[in-house]
């Protein structure tokens, strides 16, 4: 970096200050990080005169830079250079982790499953390349905040997060974004688990990220009904049934192709709770989204803890774990909800979900960063004059503006679709 500062970009997204061991070492490069997040220029001279504004400059700072630059041929080999300090910190940082391990197992004192799976944080912590977060200075933070628009605009639709495939949503939502979690609830017959599908498979597809489907309440095979039925578009009892026509096995095998080479992994476990998920999706290595069917069906961190609370306060902890887990894992996790009788209470027209319908809702609406509301008005009155148009309203929105997004439900198809996107086909 000092024979070269251009390669500063490209070596600041592989390392930063704790992978070196020296100290001296470190100084160099936090006071390089700072250079570069000012936009100042970056040599030798700059870079001793900044140690010495900042405090960390030794009288043998200058001879050791030198020496640094004498040792080293080119700078051609950056990236290689800055992989082999990596490597050498991934090794430091397992070592001590083993270490601390050793020491919780010794003493015994938190109990086996509390220290495996304290164990597997340290683990999955050092595989992330993020260690215990501690205050950042706001210039460190700026850098990764330019490096987050310079990728939203490189983007065709201007989304920064994962695309949804429903296009008016995605502009009303940003998209799914690493560390959000957006809750689906509605009243049951809607269609959550549906859409919760559709951007599923079409985050699968599109991205090639691996999504993690956890149904507490359908079985594997019943989802995979579902994605086909959807995606082949062939009616969902006929499919049960296995009486098809020619061309609706033809569609069949190229929608099961399709849906195959997706990344998608399900888990029907129904006494699973947030931190085993959690414990799961830690071991995958390309994790895009995560979606969990549905929240009022989960226990919280046990099922014998849980038993001396009500519902709210239980609901109240798998909410504020989730939304710990988004974080952690950096990925947008969607949450699917029951709402409460409320809304069938009211009046015929006002019968469109409300936050204050989430059943037993304790922190959910606080802990959420996107809620969504399903509302179809052809499931209480037969004689309306839009069926099949089914409403996802935006109830909160941390990334912006709320508002309503009009969708195709096939119900055949057990499946949704842009209202544009119907039309065409």
């Amino acid at each position: 970096m000092l024979i070269d500062s251009r390669c500063v970009s490209d070596i600041i997204g592989v390392l930063n200050a704790d992978d070196f061991y020296s100290t001296t070492n470190k100084n160099i490069f936090e006071t390089i990080f700072s250079m570069f997040s000012f936009a100042k220029p970056i040599d030798p001279v700059t870079v001793i005169e900044r140690m010495r504004e900042d405090g960390v400059w030794t009288d043998d700072t200058p001879s050791y830079i030198r020496d640094l630059m004498l040792i080293t041929p080119t700078a051609a080999n950056a990236i290689e250079y800055a992989w082999i300090v990596k490597d050498k910190s991934l090794l430091r940082g397992v070592a001590d982790a083993g270490s601390s391990i050793t020491e919780m197992a010794i003493s015994g004192e938190d109990g086996a499953l509390n220290i495996l799976e304290a164990a597997e944080k340290k683990v999955y912590s050092l595989r992330q390349g993020r260690s215990r977060a501690s205050l950042e200075e706001i210039s460190k933070i700026m850098v990764n905040v330019y490096k987050q628009i310079r990728e939203a605009s490189k983007v065709d639709a201007g989304i920064p997060g994962l695309t949804t495939g429903f296009r008016d949503l995605d502009r009303i939502i940003m998209g799914l974004n690493n560390s959000d979690l957006i809750l689906i609830a509605s009243r049951p017959g809607m269609g959550k688990t549906s859409i919760a599908l559709n951007i599923a498979l079409h985050v699968a597809m599109k991205s090639g990220k691996e999504v993690a489907i956890f149904s507490l309440e359908m079985s594997r095979e019943q989802l995979a009904m579902r994605l086909l039925a959807g995606q082949a578009y062939v009616d969902g009892k006929r499919l049960h049934t296995g009486r098809l026509n020619n061309d609706e096995w033809g569609r069949l095998a190229g929608a099961g192709k399709q849906i195959s080479e997706s990344k998608l992994l399900i888990n029907d476990d129904a006494s699973l709770t947030v931190t085993e998920m959690n414990a799961q999706c830690r071991r995958l290595t390309n994790l895009g989204l995560i979606v969990i069917d549905y929240m009022q069906l989960m226990s919280a961190a046990s099922s014998d803890r849980s038993r001396g609370e009500n519902r709210v306060q239980v609901v109240s902890e798998i909410s504020r774990t989730m939304k710990v887990m988004a974080k952690e894992l950096n990925v947008p996790l969607i949450c699917l909800s029951q709402l409460s009788r409320a809304n069938e209470k009211r009046g015929a027209d006002e019968r469109r979900p409300q936050l204050s319908d989430l059943r037993e809702s304790g922190s959910i609406e606080q802990d959420a960063d996107i809620v969504m509301g399903l509302y179809r008005d052809d499931y209480y009155n037969k004689e309306t004059e839009r069926p099949g148009v089914a409403e996802c309203i935006i109830l909160k929105n941390r990334r912006g503006e709320t508002g309503t997004v009009e969708l195709r439900w096939d119900p055949e198809f057990t499946s949704f679709s842009s209202l544009d996107r119907h039309h065409d086909e």
